[in-house]
């Protein structure tokens, strides 16, 4: 009797043991495969909890180039001056991350930043200065003057908050002012974790922002001779070669990144992407920028890498005709508009009239995207999507216009 209960002891504690083992391989592997020692004490203990619970973070960590080269978690969210802290079980760190943390090792790069369009300018272009210290705003000034220190666009009441968040915030917080004083969100474009060159030097990457009627490049891109080569060719690339050694080996073909911001070849690295544009093509008449022969012959330099100057020449020369002509076809329709006030025939605040909406198409829409498909190769964005347009819709103006003087009395002009 004795002997057969030791023995159904035995069998329970053993069918035990391999019920165990068989429910422990349904659990998944995030939970089961817990990292090794050396890695949970390189990522200073918090891939101990993250591996389990988010593990796409600690694999994104794993991958990149902080990882390789021993920067750990806590490197990167520990409070710097001025940041919200939070005790996150045991651990002192940062509530959000901005570039005052990345500054630590990348003051050189924030400064460059810093003087972008990306940084306050881009903030300012929906919010005005609100939000922005008074050091932000005269610091924005001082490399975007009458960029920064504006009204807020009347499309954030118009349209109302909850567009504005969802809709424009999403891109222009690139330039966000923070709490802790800095600028911007430097993983906008290299993303978290991974912080990858590689990304950041993707089209489609600049395209989450840069698309869309108002700012078609990566359309204007993806039409031209680089984006047909990159689309054909990207398995070739290097993308994740370092910006300052990069070559014409790794990158033959350019991505955004490349003309605007890379070193290659031994040139001048930057993250100011406007610094090798010579107009504010932005603008509805486009002027050039306080630094244009310098900005034109750092980005010809760039373009000199793969092409002769005499080609690089000819492209410029043509450029600049499309932005003279189209600036004269966007102060028409202004002189245009402004007569209009000036008469009487079209009173009221900014777009209450089916006029207002018409004339910001006109150069926000047709007028931008006819000049930047000039400078980056995009044929049918000169014409269909642009020139044709500003045509088309000069005609609608112009008959909305003796409309309007006709209802008030006021009689062709």
């Amino acid at each position: 009797m004795q002997f057969r209960s030791v023995f159904i002891a035995i069998v329970i504690g053993f069918a035990l043991i391999i019920g165990a083992f068989f429910i422990n391989r349904q659990r998944p592997n995030i939970e089961t495969n817990q990292p090794n020692e050396a890695f949970v004490r390189a990522s200073g203990k918090c891939a101990e909890c993250h591996y389990r619970q988010q593990y796409s973070v600690v694999h994104e960590y794993e991958m990149s180039e902080h990882a390789r080269k021993g920067v750990n978690c806590l490197d990167c969210h520990q409070p710097a001056e001025h940041q919200e802290r939070v005790d996150h079980h045991g651990f002192v760190i940062a509530r959000h991350i901005t570039p005052g943390n990345c500054r630590a090792c990348h003051s050189a790069i924030y400064g460059e930043f810093l003087r972008s369009r990306h940084a306050s300018a881009a903030w300012a272009a929906i919010y005005g200065a609100k939000g922005l210290s008074a050091e932000q705003v005269a610091d924005g000034e001082k490399y975007n003057p009458g960029y920064v220190n504006r009204p807020p666009h009347p499309f954030t009441t118009l349209e109302g908050g909850s567009a504005m968040v969802s809709g424009c915030d999403q891109c222009h917080s690139v330039g966000r002012p923070n709490d802790d004083g800095t600028i911007g969100n430097c993983t906008a474009c290299h993303t978290r974790h991974t912080s990858s060159v590689a990304i950041a030097r993707l089209p489609e990457t600049c395209g989450q922002c840069h698309l869309g009627p108002d700012h078609s490049q990566l359309e204007i891109y993806t039409e031209s001779r680089h984006g047909l080569l990159f689309n054909a060719q990207r398995g070739l690339l290097n993308l994740a070669a370092s910006p300052r050694q990069l070559t014409t080996r790794d990158m033959f073909v350019p991505t955004c990144a490349t003309c605007h911001m890379s070193g290659i070849n031994g040139l001048k690295v930057t993250h100011n992407p406007g610094e090798r544009l010579s107009y504010w093509l932005a603008d509805a008449v486009s002027k050039k920028r306080p630094n244009y022969a310098e900005a034109q012959a750092s980005m010809k330099q760039v373009c000199n890498q793969c092409h002769t100057m005499p080609l690089i020449d000819r492209v410029y020369s043509q450029a600049e005709k499309v932005v003279e002509t189209t600036n004269e076809k966007v102060l028409a329709a202004q002189n245009l508009m402004n007569g209009l006030r000036q008469d009487g025939s079209l009173t009221g605040k900014p777009f209450t009239q089916p006029i207002d909406f018409l004339y910001f198409d006109y150069w926000h829409y047709d007028g931008r995207t006819a000049k930047h498909g000039a400078f980056m190769g995009g044929a049918d964005f000169v014409q269909w999507h642009g020139n044709y347009p500003l045509l088309a819709k000069m005609v609608e103006l112009q008959a909305m216009a003796a409309e309007l003087r006709g209802k008030h009395g006021r009689g062709a002009h």
